[in-house]
């Protein structure tokens, strides 16, 4: 079977839903550490990035469906506020908008919150994104300078293209719809980043390429301190690999190294500083990621979630957190992003299952 034609099977499969969005989801074979539970929160299917209203409003993109979602404070049903855009996984919000990601554009809800039973229509902020769908999910996220930052993946597994265009990470003024500007390049494909509490720096998952055996690259854990920094692709992964294709061209010591090399092929997708006070001091101010799962490993790798623990702005460790989303290398879910909630739990979306889980912590 060829590459394209690999990648081809790789889209149908991860966006393929379970037999049914109606059946129970078997959360007793989630282990979590003592003392923390999971629960549904919502069913909404192919829940991807998620954001918090200034109401309380939940905000879910999504990529299948083509649709984003919002879940009213304390109800269980989902309501619809778009259609037919492709792939609005990414959402944000910000002085009353909603902010979402299509593949070549990103589009806002103004004053969306007091209309979410006749949501208004969509309008275009910005529509030159590049088109391309090969790694065309969009996470975005606004950072402390107000600035709306634009996760661009490769789009391929491997190519050298325009760092100003693709693999990189993007930033823009919304209220001036100015072209963005390239705030970190050599990003082969991020779909979750968040700044850190206190120094504000950016970090960031980013995907490794495929194709170069079961056991390399990693994925990686990155920090961002300032514009224009350049992290490998595609010339080195990991921060000390080099590419057999494009490695002679530039050595791994030009580039900045990851924080966290994390396990290889895991399809590392959301994470989250922790912010809140539920859970144990041990985890506070610390990392959560969502590891969405491999896809061409001979033995299947992720499908969990893993905490990275901080010392400063030093990544120090990297571990398990919850498990249990596949079974004897079948998976019935497929953990996506991570989000803070107001009460100290944190909320995980799932796009295979079509689920939003809360985990929360009770002294044991």
């Amino acid at each position: 079977m060829s590459r394209i034609a690999v990648l081809a099977l790789f889209t149908v499969l991860a966006l393929s839903p379970p037999a049914s969005a109606e059946e129970p989801l078997p959360l007793d074979r989630i282990k979590l550490p003592p003392g923390f539970r999971i629960e549904l929160l919502a069913r909404i299917p192919n829940a991807r990035a998620m954001t918090w209203g200034e109401q309380g409003t939940l905000f879910v993109g999504s990529m299948a469906e083509g649709k984003v979602y919002a879940l009213k404070p304390g109800a269980r049903e989902p309501v619809v506020l778009l259609r037919n855009l492709n792939r609005p996984i990414g959402v944000a919000f910000r002085q009353g908008s909603l902010y979402v990601s299509a593949v070549d554009r990103i589009v806002r809800l103004p004053g969306i919150e007091s209309r979410l039973d006749n949501p208004p229509a969509a309008e275009t902020v910005y529509d030159g994104l590049p088109d391309n769908n090969h790694h065309g999910g969009r996470f975005i996220g606004f950072g402390p300078d107000g600035l709306l930052y634009i996760g661009v993946g490769a789009p391929c597994n491997l190519c050298k293209r325009p760092p100003e265009r693709f693999a990189n990470i993007l930033r823009m003024r919304v209220e001036t719809a100015a072209r963005p500007e390239p705030y970190a390049i050599g990003v082969r494909n991020t779909v979750g980043f968040d700044w850190q509490p206190g120094s504000s720096k950016l970090w960031f998952t980013d995907n490794g390429r495929d194709l170069m055996g079961d056991d390399i690259p990693p994925d990686e854990l990155n920090r961002a301190d300032q514009a224009g920094q350049h992290f490998g692709y595609p010339y080195c992964h990991g921060g000390d690999i080099a590419d057999p294709e494009f490695g002679e061209e530039r050595p791994c010591r030009q580039f900045v190294p990851p924080q966290q090399k994390l396990d290889p092929h895991v399809a590392a997708l959301g994470m989250r500083f922790y912010r809140g006070s539920q859970f144990p001091a041990e985890y506070r101010g610390q990392i959560f990621i969502a590891e969405h799962g491999s896809w061409n490993r001979s033995k299947k790798s992720g499908y969990r979630l893993t905490l990275v623990t901080v010392q400063g702005e030093r990544a120090t460790g990297y571990r398990t957190f919850a498990e249990g989303w596949m079974q004897d290398e079948k998976a019935w879910g497929r953990p996506v992003d991570i989000l803070n909630a107001p009460d100290g739990s944190l909320l995980v979306s799932d796009d295979f299952a079509g689920a939003v889980y809360r985990i929360s912590y009770q002294t044991p």
